[in-house]
């Protein structure tokens, strides 16, 4: 059975970058574009235009750097947005419009301005680019019935891709799986998109569940950068899906943890030890009941394979939670074979050390308590 493939839409030069406080320079977008490149990413959302003549300059340069993935620009419902797209030469604009009624009252609009804006502007941009995406900003929000008449002329008058944001992050896996599998009924022909925000911590587990309900397209950023608590993160989207779905990527993960550490650094901001797929310690282990059945396979207690995303199997931690047949393995690694009571002497050690010191030891300080060891040893 041929897997469904997912079509994925990287929007950390776009989304990523609206971040609080976060810049990019060109030269950081065009290693992130590469790298993105290398990862096999068919589609990157690369700017807002109409932000500045730095930031449509920026834009142009990436158009015309001949990526082999698809350049999109983000545009607001206007015909200025859409001329400075234009002027970039990218391959496809997003046009983004307000479809929930606090988002309306807030820009000051109604429905009928929006229908009316629809239509204009698609029929505007059409000729100017291969293709044209509609966002249904805030659609979490929305009236379904707008929403879903939204939808249709998007539809009707061209749109290759509906974008469903869940702008502020208030959907669940639940919420999200019943409005997708609404939308393909009522909307059977038309590709969609699902853009999720983090602020309540679901933003991967609500695309990963859009996808697997019917949508055939997610925009994601690298480490989830993004506004506020940020957006789905690539890395976690793709390796939920190759471990956890019936869908594909076609993604090239071992390029993940290369990414995830160029845009930690360009963005300044510093990802969680714990972080799924390329946190530091995502990968580690110290748990004496864990390391002793790793030892033997070490997928009893780790899904990831470390160079599927471009890492190096981590040497186990010893402290606190350590067990012997570990404490073993690392010394017998060193030369030195231990014996049933050494080994229980040095984890003793270890485990009072740690403790103490509130943290794992380094590998010094194991070959120093073994060292001190011996010496009792041979004093005695």
């Amino acid at each position: 059975m041929t897997k469904k493939r997912i079509h994925i839409i990287d929007t950390t030069l776009r989304d990523g970058e609206q971040a609080a406080g976060v810049v990019f320079s060109l030269e950081e977008k065009i290693q992130i574009a590469s790298l993105l490149e290398k990862a096999g990413v068919p589609e990157l959302e690369i700017g807002m235009p109409a932000i500045s003549k730095e930031e449509k300059e920026d834009i142009k340069t990436l158009v015309q750097a001949g990526f082999s993935f698809d350049c999109l620009a983000w545009c607001r419902a206007t015909y200025n947005d859409i001329d400075e797209a234009v002027s970039t030469g990218a391959q496809g604009v997003h046009i983004s419009f307000p479809v929930s009624p606090i988002h309306l009252k807030a820009l000051r609009k109604d429905e009928k301005w929006v229908m009316t804006q629809l239509k204009e502007m698609l029929n505007y941009a059409s000729g100017s680019f291969r293709y044209v995406t509609v966002g249904a900003q805030d659609a979490s929000r929305a009236n379904y019935s707008f929403l879903s008449e939204f939808i249709h002329e998007a539809e009707y008058n061209g749109a290759s891709r509906v974008r469903i944001a869940d702008t502020v992050g208030i959907m669940n896996p639940l919420t999200v799986s019943s409005l997708f599998q609404q939308l393909k009924k009522d909307h059977s022909t038309l590709k969609f998109e699902f853009h999720g925000h983090n602020d309540l911590g679901m933003a991967t587990a609500n695309t990963f569940m859009a996808l697997c309900s019917g949508a055939e397209a997610a925009s994601v950023t690298v480490n989830g950068l993004g506004e506020r608590s940020g957006n789905a993160a690539l890395e976690e989207l793709v390796m939920a899906l190759a471990l956890s779905s019936e869908l594909e990527t076609n993604i090239h993960t071992k390029y993940l943890s290369e990414l995830s550490a160029l845009v930690e650094k360009a963005s300044g901001r510093t990802l969680s030890s714990m972080k799924p797929i390329t946190g530091k310690f995502s990968i580690s282990h110290e748990s004496g009941i864990h390391t002793q059945c790793m030892l033997s396979d070490r997928s009893t207690y780790q899904i990831i394979d470390a160079k599927s995303v471009g890492r190096k199997e981590e040497s186990f931690i010893f402290g606190k939670h350590s067990g012997r047949a570990a404490i073993c393995n690392f010394f017998s690694a060193q030369g030195y074979e231990l014996t049933d009571k050494e080994s229980l002497e040095i984890l003793s050690e270890i485990k009072h050390k740690s403790s103490i010191l509130k943290r794992a030891l380094s590998e010094s300080e194991l070959l120093s308590i073994h060292k001190g060891n011996s010496h009792r040893i041979v004093s005695s």
